[in-house]
């Protein structure tokens, strides 16, 4: 099922690119573009709606004040030239900040965020076990991990190394397995051949992930999911 998506700004050149992305996309359905704020606000008081894309810089209402007034049902990617509000936008739960000139591949990396949305409800995760058998050396040798012990896990090609608190365990097996196997809201992903555990983080630059006074790289292809989980748990 498309997501049915408006668009709100005031500059139609870019109403027009975002038209043209969204038609692009199989999943995005386009039902109302607005240079006007206030006759977007009344279209959506009437028509059901999932994702607004909203510049930030309009005349009478700003995109943010708009974002605060409509439904928190529906997702907000923001658009605008201006990089200074991004902070505030992701404060109010914003699905993404597109910075202008958009790019398509820009576009479809912030809308594919809308099908992986939510992936598992918090309370569901509150069921799942806290520990995790893993295999050793030897027949039917297991060790047993808490995942509060958990630190980071480091894949090594055919392996991955799991390190706590006490001690390492390396096991046949690939980093995806391992991912499934954590629960989402307790780990990330933060490099090709890295997992860390968000309670164990001390620290972190642009570039690197500091645990136990070991530094862990900052991929570019995770940095963004990354620093998003980050600015969750912000104060």
């Amino acid at each position: 099922m498309a997501f049915k998506c408006i668009i709100v700004d005031d500059e139609p050149p870019a109403t027009r690119i975002l038209e043209n992305y969204i038609g692009k996309v199989n999943f995005l359905e386009k039902v109302g573009v607005f240079n006007d704020a206030l006759k977007a606000l009344e279209f959506l008081n009437s028509q059901s709606v999932d994702v607004i894309f909203l510049d930030i810089q309009m005349p009478q209402l700003t995109g943010l004040q708009i974002s605060k007034i409509i439904s928190k049902d529906i997702k907000v990617i923001f658009t605008t030239a201006y990089p200074d509000f991004a902070l505030e936008g992701f404060e109010l739960n914003a699905v993404d900040y597109l910075l202008k000139p958009i790019s398509f591949e820009r576009f479809y990396q912030a809308v594919s965020k809308l099908n992986s949305e939510p992936k598992i409800e918090i309370s569901n995760q509150s069921n799942l076990p806290d520990f995790l058998f893993v295999k050793t050396d030897g027949k039917n040798k297991f060790q047993k991990v808490f995942l509060t012990d958990i630190l980071y896990v480091e894949s090594l090609q055919n392996y991955v190394c799991i390190h706590t608190s006490k001690q390492q365990i390396i096991t046949h097996s690939s980093l995806k397995n391992v991912i499934e196997s954590l629960p989402e809201n307790e780990f990330i992903q933060i490099h090709k051949s890295y997992v860390v555990s968000l309670k164990h983080i001390e620290s972190t630059d642009n570039f690197s992930v500091f645990i136990k006074e070991k530094e862990l790289p900052i991929g570019a292809t995770f940095k963004e999911a990354f620093f998003d989980k980050i600015e969750e748990n912000k104060i």
